[in-house]
């Protein structure tokens, strides 16, 4: 079966993306990466596209809002654009699946919400198929704090949304919330695009329940592949023949982030887990 495509989510290295975009993509080519996963890519499809073009990437899935009606900045709150501009965007840039990085806690407590988040990402994927695109969502942990009927929220979700609604499992962050990762890999099967390759000690508790307390990325203690809790072998193995992307990622890098990822890419391909 072919392997999966390493692939790095550019958000790992935001501040330097930000700072020298052709620079910092040179190097992730110098590392032997052929695909990233864009983000915030909506408001500057041309330009992003010229860099990848010029360090000779790709990015077959980028991260983008689509399920909510507003995106949370630092400095304030802004409505997020219409799903048509989203994938106009995606479209320039080549990408073939537009993921949703991250829908609010709250909304995953009671049925109605995520019933709510089904329906809408159902709807995105009517929009993106007239312009040649799946839609996707990729998970943190608060996907896992509510259940119903036995089901967990995400659980909910999978089995209300369309089957050409894909899934990219974040592996540290199944983790974080409680879930056996190689476990959800199999009951996902063909649903599963791709998995976000990250390794770490998860947090004593789920940083996104009710009443945990305030959190941010640079409190996660993540490491380098095999060198923290979680199982991305067994993950690995278990979406044999289905993931498409390994998708290298860092919410908090340990160390020089250009470093940390190519020590996830050796992990990746000198271990046969990706190419």
């Amino acid at each position: 079966m072919a392997l999966p495509l390493a692939s790095a989510q550019l958000y790992t290295l935001a501040k330097e993306f930000t700072e020298d975009p052709n620079g910092s993509l040179d190097k992730l080519a110098a590392i032997g990466l052929k695909n990233v996963e864009a983000f915030d890519f909506v408001g500057r499809p041309a330009e992003i596209r010229a860099a990848l073009d010029a360090s000779g990437l790709s990015s077959p899935t980028g991260h983008a809002p689509l399920l909510s009606d507003e995106l949370w900045t630092p400095d304030g709150s802004i409505p997020t654009p219409a799903p048509e501009v989203v994938f106009e965007a995606a479209a320039t840039l080549g990408m073939t699946t537009v993921i949703d990085p991250f829908v609010a806690a709250d909304r995953w407590l009671t049925e109605d919400g995520v019933a709510d988040i089904a329906d809408r990402l159902n709807k995105a994927a009517e929009v993106a198929a007239t312009f040649g695109l799946s839609v996707g969502y990729h998970n943190h942990a608060q996907e896992f704090v509510a259940s119903f009927g036995g089901q967990t929220a995400f659980e909910r979700f999978v089995a209300t949304t369309d089957e050409r609604v894909l899934i990219e499992l974040d592996l540290f962050w199944a983790l974080t919330g409680g879930q056996d990762g190689p476990d959800l890999v199999s009951k996902l099967g063909s649903r599963l695009v791709a998995v976000h390759v990250k390794d770490g000690i998860a947090p004593a508790e789920n940083p996104f329940a009710p009443d945990a307390a305030a959190f941010g990325s640079e409190t996660l203690d993540q490491r380098r592949p095999g060198e923290g809790d979680v199982p991305l072998v067994a993950s690995l193995a278990a979406g044999e023949g289905a993931i498409q992307y390994a998708v290298i990622e860092y919410d908090n890098a340990p160390g020089d982030v250009f470093a940390d990822i190519q020590a996830s890419y050796d992990f990746l391909v000198k271990g046969g887990y990706a190419a």
